[in-house]
């Protein structure tokens, strides 16, 4: 039976602090040190996610605090001044929310935190509708796989349906999420294949190939 890949439904923390429209500025800051995070998304209703303020969104009113623009600055920061200049969530946030489904991949949540240059995204459903967080340090959750589930995975998802017939000349070890495989195999074209099919799985750290041809087979 095909393992099941890890989904950001998997990683996600499920308990969601969040604000309203209306959540002021210190209300905010208060609910970030209160609960350690750097941004919060603002929800509207039911939990339907309207944008998300982070702490780049807050300090910008301690950026202009003090600092006169000149027109050409104040006309290329127009949204940076006028976020400066606001007090409540709605008008802070940054919207639309970047965000991500329940069943997206990891690696797929990896790749948007990496291009859009964010630390968390909010999980949402079809309807739009909260359902998590997921950080950065979430996605990392797989790599605390113990050593013998990856042996064991590698060994169902790879090894058996790669080399059926010598599959128990092929030996799986695994430590520090790092997959050994060696042994000999009927054919050579295959091995290049399940060193990489051996890293895809989640949680491997690297893969270290000793497989050779049997020169008889």
């Amino acid at each position: 039976m095909t393992t099941r890949p890890f989904t950001v439904a998997d990683v996600m923390t499920r308990k969601v602090v969040a604000v309203r429209p209306g959540s002021e500025f210190k209300e905010i800051v208060a609910a970030m040190e209160r609960w350690k995070v750097t941004a919060l998304p603002v929800v509207e209703g039911e939990g339907h996610v309207l944008g998300v303020v982070s702490e780049a969104d807050l300090l910008l009113k301690e950026e202009f605090h003090d600092h006169r623009l000149g027109l050409v600055e104040q006309a290329r920061r127009l949204d940076d001044t006028a976020k400066a200049g606001s007090w409540r969530a709605e008008d802070l946030m940054t919207s639309p929310a970047i965000t991500v489904a329940p069943d997206a991949s990891l690696p797929r949540a990896a790749r948007l935190m990496a291009a859009r240059r964010v630390k968390r995204l909010p999980v949402v459903d079809a309807r739009g509708t909260i359902r998590g967080i997921v950080s950065r340090s979430d996605l990392l959750k797989v790599f605390l796989r113990p050593d013998e589930e990856l042996a064991d995975e590698v060994l169902l998802e790879v090894v058996e349906p790669l080399f059926p017939p010598s599959r128990h000349g092929v030996d799986v070890r695994v430590e520090g999420g790092v997959v050994t495989l060696s042994g000999q195999v009927g054919d050579s074209a295959l091995i290049p294949l399940a060193a990489r099919l051996a890293r895809a799985v989640e949680g491997v750290v690297d893969v270290r190939c000793e497989l050779t041809a049997d020169a008889g087979a």
